[in-house]
């Protein structure tokens, strides 16, 4: 009895190697937080591609591993408890798999709750304000007439990069070492050149920002993560 019998997903993205840990995703600012963090804790998985289009993440198999229709998404057959755990929203996987793993989330109790802290910040705040940002500023809702929606998502996005900008003032990352809180802010600002808005943005400005994504993307797993699993 294979330990994916239970998870119907299995059957549309079957696993060619059931012993390892199987991830459905693509390459998005959320997506790749799993891919790079796999990459980063040497974890061994497999990766599937799950486009963001109606008939993968809609179908029946992947609402079946999250009802909330969103990658990534995880199952491990080697859980916790002994037995096969599915897992969904980024934010969780990151903390999963850096229990599991023993690295990226502290060495004391204080650095894994601050490291927390700044992984909630960009859960909460970050992702989702430069999300609709994006949506008013690139996509659907840059064609609107009314621009109040629009300024309202510049004007927070600009608040939250000050925030960010004046937390990496003195240090390279921004809770002590790298860590899962660096893995989820750092996709999202990359992101704003997808987005075309880091002029709208002044992002230039933000300095501490600029070197700080240089160093994340500068990282051999932060590369390849980005890519995994490819877009074609």
């Amino acid at each position: 009895m294979s330990a994916f019998d239970s998870f119907p997903i299995a059957r549309k993205w079957p696993p060619q190697d059931p012993s390892v840990l199987q991830l459905y995703s693509f390459p998005t600012p959320n997506g790749v937080k799993a891919s790079i963090a796999l990459e980063e804790m040497g974890i061994p998985y497999e990766a599937h591609k799950v486009t963001l289009s109606d008939a993968d993440v809609k179908s029946p198999e992947f609402l079946s591993l999250n009802p909330n229709n969103k990658i990534p998404a995880i199952i491990d057959p080697n859980g916790p408890d002994g037995t096969p755990i599915g897992l969904f929203e980024s934010g969780a996987i990151l903390i999963y798999l850096a229990e599991k793993s023993g690295k990226l989330i502290g060495s004391t109790a204080t650095e894994k709750a601050q490291i927390i802290q700044w992984l909630m910040f960009q859960m909460g705040g970050l992702g989702p304000m430069l999300g609709q940002l994006g949506f008013f500023y690139k996509f659907a809702g840059s064609e609107w007439e009314d621009k109040r929606p629009r300024q309202r998502y510049i004007d927070e996005a600009k608040r939250l990069l000050n925030v960010l900008n004046l937390e990496l003032a003195d240090k390279d990352w921004i809770a002590g070492d790298y860590s899962i809180a660096d893995i989820a802010i750092a996709p999202w600002l990359r992101a704003l050149d997808f987005y075309g808005a880091k002029d709208v943005l002044a992002w230039e400005d933000h300095t501490n920002l600029v070197d700080y994504l240089k160093r994340f993307t500068d990282r051999p797993a932060v590369q390849k993560g980005l890519v995994t699993p490819p877009r074609e």
